[in-house]
């Protein structure tokens, strides 16, 4: 069954709605306790990405801050080869030491690990902007340098990412110089995508400026198949984590669900749900018959 196609909001970028999550390549400890610097674990990834990419997967998401540059060393040879049929997406940081020259310097040190002259989506790797955080990233220049980058042709599109919804990052969207948002949505946290508050969530407020929208830890992060493990000892954790991936697939704010992947067995049972349109579930009509 073929992948469904997106279009990732203004950019045009043809994307898959499962996005290949790069930190569980990275981060010791994250997921599982594997030894990230294994050979073994090596081989597990490197099959994993390749199988995303058989499976139809577009996007994959990566940081240099996820693992010190391993999941970008890792994603650099995965795809070798096949750069030109996928959209690349990488982060970088912009605390309170940032400068224009580190983060030149940062993002040749992400492309040389990438293997590419240029990524598809350049983002600030963020967490929560209170309104400080987000006037000093306006005042600092880094948007303007992002937008130099872009220029330069070291990118082709500028996003921002976010824990959660914020005052400032709302009025970092509302700039208009941001192509997309990657934020913190799933079946656990849905705050961000919520029509019934007022203002409504992020996302929306994303979609509204014409910005794709990423969803990040879409499968929970395995926060949910933990909780309901406990309550239900022997259920597979496989189901629940497709579960929640249909959920975050049948939201229509949502372009993209990045979920972490570390096998190729994880790579192709999430990507059987997201090339089914089956799959999906009628979010409106359970609404409207349930609430």
């Amino acid at each position: 069954m073929a992948m469904e196609v997106r279009v990732l909001g203004r950019t045009g970028l043809p994307v898959s709605p499962l996005g290949f999550g790069g930190a569980p390549m990275g981060l010791q400890g994250y997921l599982s306790s594997e030894d990230r610097d294994s050979p073994a674990f090596r081989a597990q990834a490197l099959q994993a990405v390749r199988a995303a990419v058989d499976a139809g997967i577009t996007l994959f998401d990566t940081a240099p801050g996820y693992g010190d540059g391993r999941s970008e060393r890792l994603l650099g040879e995965g795809l070798a080869g096949v750069r030109d049929q996928i959209v690349l997406a990488t982060k970088f940081p912009a605390g309170p030491d940032w400068t224009p020259e580190s983060a030149t310097r940062g993002l040749e040190e992400s492309l040389g690990r990438l293997r590419t002259d240029r990524v598809d989506l350049l983002q600030i790797h963020g967490e929560r902007f209170d309104d400080a955080s987000a006037e000093w990233i306006l005042k600092a220049g880094v948007i303007d340098w992002a937008e130099a980058m872009r220029a330069a042709g070291k990118c082709r599109f500028i996003g921002v990412t976010a824990e959660g919804p914020s005052g400032g990052l709302e009025h970092l969207l509302r700039t208009g110089r941001f192509h997309t948002l990657q934020i913190l949505f799933n079946v656990l946290y849905q705050s961000t995508c919520d029509h019934q508050r007022e203002p409504a969530g992020v996302a929306v407020l994303a979609r509204s400026l014409g910005m794709g929208v990423l969803a990040m830890r879409a499968a929970t992060s395995g926060l949910l198949p933990r909780i309901l493990a406990a309550e239900f000892p022997g259920l597979d954790p496989g189901r629940v984590v497709r579960l929640a991936l249909r959920f975050v697939l049948s939201v229509p704010e949502i372009d993209c669900a990045l979920v972490g992947m570390r096998t190729a067995g994880e790579v192709r049972a999430n990507a059987a749900v997201a090339a089914d349109p089956a799959a999906r579930l009628d979010l409106r009509g359970l609404h409207d018959r349930f609430a």
